[in-house]
């Protein structure tokens, strides 16, 4: 009997996920179903790019995992009930259920409005490709002189508001921030931050939080009226809400429990990764929602499932930070070296050298997703005989 191991998502995370089984486990042995809603694979670190009018490169899954025994479902998850080991999907033929003996939830985030008033309304998200085609629609019906506001200073806000006013420079485009800008940066990458927005004409509304959002413009507490022809909004991600309805222990922030292995603390037979899991990091602090978070919890959580099914020992791999890269327009970008627990270190690149380093991360991203092994041993392993149906192996459960 195979095995039946089903992947939730195919972001970076269920993805590399979904290749690096496959590449650990004989394809006789067991069997991988990953579920998505797209058939093809979306690049979201560069979504900005497609809101403001650029064409990615189409990156379907059939040949992204050709030959590799992975079995993709085109579906919604509807539900998921890990007592019984099914999970319920929504696809072209309606509704059915796919039972598991083996899970890796990475359904993932969107976007989080935080209960602002108008912004769920009014405001644009860049947290999924229909959002950055939305958009897209919408900038692309923009005349010369009108306004853009974004909302949030985090590395997808500043990447938005760059992007967009580098290719409409006709627009107007403001930045709202809740601290200053670049708050989290050195003192070099704050400098340049703030060099490359304001050769953008970027207007920047620092120390300042948006309390309503209407049609036409933001309101921050303090009462002042911001004109926003599009408001795009970019404070935050909020977890998938699929996991809450499940019996699995979950954080307070929503995001599932899981221990060094990325497999969940009430449900052995669980393992969740990227931003749909709470895991620690160096010094025991939550890792933040993030690529550079999630693929490493994919490894993580791939070999350590697969050694379990084939009774050998259990890797663990540290979960660390090297930089933070953000992109600032296409000809400039600003790469931010961290400490381990993502800390800013002096060092920064910025620049078109900056530019050039991030574009090889993001084309990396993508490569890491089709060889999902990064160079490590790929020899595969025979799956332990027994009755994966009604146990995991006794080392899953000390």
């Amino acid at each position: 009997m195979q095995h039946r191991i089903v992947v939730l998502g195919a972001g970076y995370t269920g993805a590399v996920a979904a290749g690096r089984l496959a590449r650990r486990l004989r394809g006789e042995d067991v069997s991988i179903r990953l579920v998505n809603t797209e058939p093809d694979f979306v690049e979201r670190v560069r979504l900005h790019q497609l809101a403001a009018g650029q064409d990615l490169t189409p990156r379907p899954f059939d040949e992204m995992f050709a030959g590799t025994g992975v079995e993709l479902t085109l579906a919604r998850v509807a539900a998921v009930d890990v007592d019984r080991r099914a999970v319920t999907v929504d696809g072209a033929a309606g509704r059915e259920e796919l039972a598991y003996d083996s899970l890796v939830y990475a359904l993932g985030s969107g976007w989080n409005d935080g209960g602002v008033p108008g912004a769920a309304d009014h405001a644009h998200e860049l947290a999924s490709r229909p959002g950055a085609l939305r958009l897209r629609a919408r900038l692309a019906t923009l005349e010369a002189g009108r306004t853009v506001v974004v909302v949030g200073g985090g590395l997808t806000g500043l990447e938005a508001a760059t992007e967009i006013a580098e290719s409409r420079p006709d627009l107007d485009v403001a930045l709202v921030v809740r601290g200053a800008l670049g708050d989290w940066l050195s003192e070099k990458g704050r400098g340049h931050l703030r060099k490359v927005v304001a050769g953008l004409g970027i207007t920047v509304h620092e120390h300042r939080t948006v309390a309503a959002v209407a049609a036409d413009r933001v309101t921050t507490e303090d009462g002042t009226a911001v004109p926003a022809d599009v408001t795009v909004w970019t404070t935050g991600f909020a977890v998938h809400p699929v996991a809450a309805a499940t019996a699995l222990e979950l954080a307070p922030d929503g995001r599932i429990a899981v221990d060094a292995t990325m497999r969940s603390v009430s449900h052995p037979d669980v393992y969740a990764v990227g931003d749909a899991a709470m895991a620690a990091g160096p010094g025991g602090e939550p890792l933040r929602m993030s690529c550079a978070s999630g693929v490493p919890m994919a490894w993580q959580a791939a070999d350590a499932l697969a050694a379990r099914l084939a009774g050998v020992k259990v890797p663990e791999i540290a979960i660390r930070y090297f930089q933070q890269c953000v992109s600032l327009g296409r000809k400039e970008a600003l790469v931010q070296f961290v400490t381990a627990g993502d800390r800013a270190k002096e060092k920064a690149l910025t620049g078109r050298t900056a530019a050039l380093y991030k574009e090889l991360i993001c084309r990396s991203a993508v490569w890491g997703v089709a060889n999902p092994t990064m160079g490590l041993p790929s020899r595969r392993r025979r799956v332990a005989r027994q009755d994966h149906r009604d146990a995991v192996p006794a080392e899953a459960t000390a």
